[in-house]
């Protein structure tokens, strides 16, 4: 009688385990599932009034170079370059009024783009046209600028006569591969025939004897020179 007592108190506890354990799962399973993570979500917001013209623009492009140009030259009013080479120096004076090529050669030289380039066209009595390289560095640095045209200019009836200088019009059949504003011209003689046809957005004034020197040096059938005349550098005067 006393063991079946012992026993039936045994099975008593084993049946409270039994049906305790799924009631704690269960309330442990609950609590858990009604955590929910609190999520921060921060937006950043940049004042776009702190960011300077170059990180407001570039890289160019068709669409937003003249809206670029027309805020730098009204910060960057200079207009006297100087481009040196292994002949000598040649100066010139960029029009006012022809603004956005103004602009963009201030803009160009500022940025060391010319550097290490080379007069790469040279047609005596004609022109010698710079601004030309395959070195690496040099179109790393243009691909920074960006890839753009500028319109022509033609409105203010300047002539091609000698010591113009000029740049191909962006409106000329295949622009992109015959026109850049990373490239120019200056004209040796008188070549009237190119205006309205290009624009005219400077003068040398002082140097031209190194313009002739340049356009007298051997070139091949293409008329690159059978020596490179780099341009070493183009700083700005004023």
């Amino acid at each position: 009688m006393r063991g079946l007592l012992i026993l039936a108190i045994l099975l008593l506890f084993n049946c409270e385990d039994k049906q305790s354990k799924p009631k704690t799962v269960e309330k442990i399973t609950t609590k858990i599932d009604t955590i929910k993570p609190e999520i921060e979500e921060k937006v950043i917001e940049i004042d776009s009034s702190k960011l300077s013209l170059e990180e407001r623009y570039l890289p160019l492009n068709d669409k937003n170079a003249m809206d670029f140009f027309r805020e730098y030259g009204k910060v960057h009013k200079e207009n006297k370059v100087r481009i040196f080479t292994q002949y000598g120096t040649i100066d010139l004076e960029l029009f006012n009024n022809v603004e956005y090529h103004r602009a963009n050669f201030i803009f160009l030289t500022k940025n060391k783009i010319f550097d290490g380039t080379q007069f790469h066209r040279v047609v005596k009595n004609f022109v010698i046209q710079g601004g030309n390289s395959d070195e690496p560095e040099v179109l790393k640095k243009r691909g920074k600028i960006g890839r753009y045209l500028l319109p022509p200019d033609v409105r203010h009836g300047y002539k091609h006569k000698r010591g113009i200088i000029s740049i191909p019009s962006g409106e000329i059949e295949d622009a992109y591969k015959l026109a850049s504003p990373f490239e120019f011209f200056i004209t040796q003689s008188n070549q009237y025939h190119l205006d309205g046809e290009y624009t005219a957005f400077g003068r040398v004034t002082n140097g031209l004897d190194v313009v002739d020197k340049i356009a007298e040096q051997e070139v091949d059938g293409g008329h690159w020179p059978m020596h490179n005349i780099y341009i070493d550098k183009v700083e700005v005067l004023k």
